[in-house]
This record gives C-alpha cells, structure tokens and sequence, in this order.
C-alpha cells in the first residue's frame, strides 16, 4: 500500500483505519513450528532420487517414517523449498519439522499426501 498524490483526506483516512484495526484485531497464536538447523536439514542420501521414487513403496504414518528412505519429494509452503525428496532418509527432525508445520498451516505440496497423515517409503 502507498500514498501517493492521488489521495486525499478520505483515502489516508481509510488506510489509517484499516490499519488500526489491524493493531487492535486478536489474531489467532499458532504453535512454534520445529525448524530443524542447517545441519538437521542435511539428510543422508541412500538411493538416487530415480531409483527411489520409482521403487517398491508403502505409505506409512509420518510417525513412523524415521529411518525410513522417501519415495517422494515433500516441499512445505512456505517456504516452498524441498524437506525431503526421494532417496534421502526421514529424520527425528524433519519428521517434527513436517508435523508441527501441517499442524501451523503449512501446505505439503508435492506430496502424496497433502496433510501428511500418510507419507511414501520405498519397501
């Protein structure tokens, strides 16, 4: 939003209102979510991306992925950027991280499951 030589009384007038009422409006606290570090974000990769996401696979409770190798690529948004793609191994963090962020809001595209109930693992 910008003012610019357009505006007059009435138009500040009601940017300055809506604004206040944004101050004043109780919006909803949602839970931190789990980053993991930079390290934590590293993750071991034990089968090449094609191999992986062509292979046998099963859907699992994400609780149960830990140690398990993806047979998808999950990319949570925001930010939008790949969590785990197929052939790297699912981590006590990025399995937090995937939890608490569908439990914020986050949007799992890419996924088999959207709101991770279910993730892909090869067999």
């Amino acid at each position: 939003m910008q003012i610019t030589h357009a505006d007059d009384q009435d138009t500040v007038s009601a940017l300055l209102h809506g604004l206040r009422g944004l101050v004043d409006h109780d919006f909803e606290r949602r839970p931190p979510v789990d980053l993991p570090s930079g390290a934590e974000l590293t993750l071991e990769m034990r089968m090449l991306p094609r191999d992986a996401f062509f292979a046998e696979a099963e859907h699992v409770p994400l609780d149960k992925a830990e140690g398990r190798v993806s047979a998808e690529m999950i990319s949570p948004c925001p930010p939008g950027g790949p969590a785990i793609a197929p052939g790297k191994v699912f981590t006590e963090a990025i399995v937090g991280y995937l939890h608490t962020g569908v439990r914020t809001g986050m949007f799992a595209y890419d996924a088999a499951d959207p709101e991770l109930g279910t993730v892909r693992v090869v067999t």
